[in-house]
């Protein structure tokens, strides 16, 4: 692996993350000092420490239930729990999070819970259509997001941006309470505070959208740090990219979908994480993955045939199950 460009893009996204976040904590101080002065400050500072400290982040077990999720036994797929081990290992993790099945045909997977009692979950599409080293790729990314505290980070961004919410619809309940006094010959407030708490909202969404994003770039270095094989995870993203949208879509319009703009996505264009993925790869020849996890040529669905014994079949709301 290139050391010194992992230590560069870690730097970079962690500086990111920092001023994303105190970008985010500034908004809402602001916001609550215009409203209620310094006692408010205080309050909305208190406030969010409660409630990340009560319910960080939303429950694991309600997560699975909505997704009719299954748990991954050690004997229904040796491979994959082989795999999710070692990069457990590797990360320094001590225990490994347990792993969950998605009915679906939609290629997708996904870490949630708090870092000492996280899991991660991965689809039957997302198994059926990627390789050895595409998979592995994928837990490393969904176990970088645990190691990296990145669930906690968006559960405090979240709640920042929730009180941000509420004292912008104080601050105008009280501005439209003061319209009469305006009119009256009171002085108002400063326009620029006004236009600052209107827009409010909309702000605290674009800062969070942006530290998902920063999020899922550090993720990325991290599963390339922790698998040494870059390339495995930019092939899976590439497949994942290549398979959204209908299967009439894939055929006839192959990545013609319009992109939502880059402000509104809640991860970076495929693009861009494919080619900080590959400024990664070593100038030189690297171990296979296969060889730097010591599994062989095992099959990474191996046995996982018990615990599905039908592929996941369509439901009149469009779901798979």
């Amino acid at each position: 692996m290139d050391r010194e460009r992992l230590f560069e893009h870690k730097l970079r996204n962690n500086l990111q993350t920092l001023g994303l976040v105190g970008l985010l904590a500034g908004l809402a101080a602001y916001l609550a000092w215009f409203v209620g002065g310094e006692t408010f400050v205080w309050a909305a500072l208190f406030g969010v420490l409660a409630l990340y400290l009560l319910h960080p982040a939303g429950s694991p077990r309600w997560v699975l239930s909505m997704y009719r999720a299954r748990p991954i036994r050690p004997e229904d797929a040796p491979v994959l729990h082989a795999v999710l081990g070692e990069l457990a290992r590797r990360a320094e993790l001590p225990y490994v999070p347990p792993l969950y099945y998605l009915p679906s045909r939609v290629m997708n997977a996904f870490a949630t819970g708090q870092r000492d009692e996280a899991l991660i979950a991965v689809s039957d599409g997302l198994l059926r259509r990627l390789d050895r080293r595409e998979i592995a790729g994928v837990l490393a990314h969904e176990l970088s997001h645990i190691v990296n505290g990145d669930i906690r980070v968006m559960a405090l961004a979240d709640l920042v941006s929730r009180i941000t919410s509420v004292l912008s619809f104080t601050g105008q309940l009280l501005l439209v309470l003061a319209i009469p006094l305006m009119l009256m010959g009171v002085e108002g407030p400063p326009w620029i505070p006004i236009l600052i708490l209107i827009a409010a909202p909309t702000l605290s969404a674009l800062i969070q959208l942006a530290l998902s994003r920063n999020r899922e770039f550090e993720a990325d270095r991290s599963a390339a740090e922790l698998t040494g094989d870059p390339e495995g995870l930019a092939s899976a993203l590439l497949k994942l990219e290549r398979y959204q949208g209908p299967l009439w879509e894939q055929l006839v319009m192959p990545g013609r979908r319009v992109p939502d703009p880059s402000l509104l996505r809640t991860h970076p264009p495929t693009e861009e994480r494919v080619r900080r993925l590959m400024e990664l790869t070593p100038r030189r020849g690297y171990a296979a993955f296969p060889d730097s996890l010591m599994l062989g040529e095992l099959d990474p669905l191996a046995g996982f045939g018990r615990l599905h014994r039908a592929r996941p079949r369509w439901h009149v709301s469009g779901l798979w199950y």
